[in-house]
């Protein structure tokens, strides 16, 4: 059984993955930066040259992927769980960790990256806001676990995620 740890963009998937892996003596893979080295080139370059649905196609085809493996904590891409055949495959095999942050701490804590499409707007507070609106009802169907990380340290955040898994 794998763990799909998921949610919105600036949430700590990729931090709170790699320690709760550590913590479980699980595989870390991070599906951006997977793709990224299957590519090639940046998330933001394949947005630019080839559009989000081609990124799409790849990462739902990593989601396949990942879904026939075991043992791994996946952080997962704040688009491909959106999808509902997406999280459909990745619940068939993995507890499903839901990351939350509120609209004004993922704003603050994504904004420093250039590595962020979709947040590369005049106003990334309401393009946030808009994005999480849509995907939220997704994100909270397929949750087992639902931590809210604006408050919390990932260290702090890994341990209630562990007590959870028990």
């Amino acid at each position: 059984m794998n763990i799909a740890v998921y949610g919105f963009m600036g949430v700590g998937k990729t931090t709170i993955g790699k320690l709760l892996a550590e913590r479980i003596g699980y595989d870390f893979i991070d599906m951006d930066i997977e793709i990224e080295k299957r590519t090639g080139t940046t998330i933001s370059e394949i947005f630019r040259k080839q559009g989000e649905a081609k990124f799409r196609q790849l990462e739902s085809e990593l989601v396949k992927e990942l879904a026939e493996k075991n043992k791994l904590v996946i952080a997962c891409g704040g688009g491909a769980l959106a999808n509902k055949e997406n999280a459909e495959t990745m619940k068939g095999s993995a507890r499903m960790v839901y990351l939350t942050a509120s609209i004004p701490e993922i704003i603050k804590r994504t904004r420093r990256d250039n590595d962020r499409p979709l947040l590369d707007v005049p106003d990334p507070l309401q393009t946030a806001s808009i994005l999480l609106e849509k995907r939220e009802p997704i994100y909270r169907m397929y949750a087992e676990i639902i931590i809210d990380t604006t408050e919390l340290t990932p260290v702090e955040v890994v341990e209630r995620i562990s007590e959870e898994l028990r």
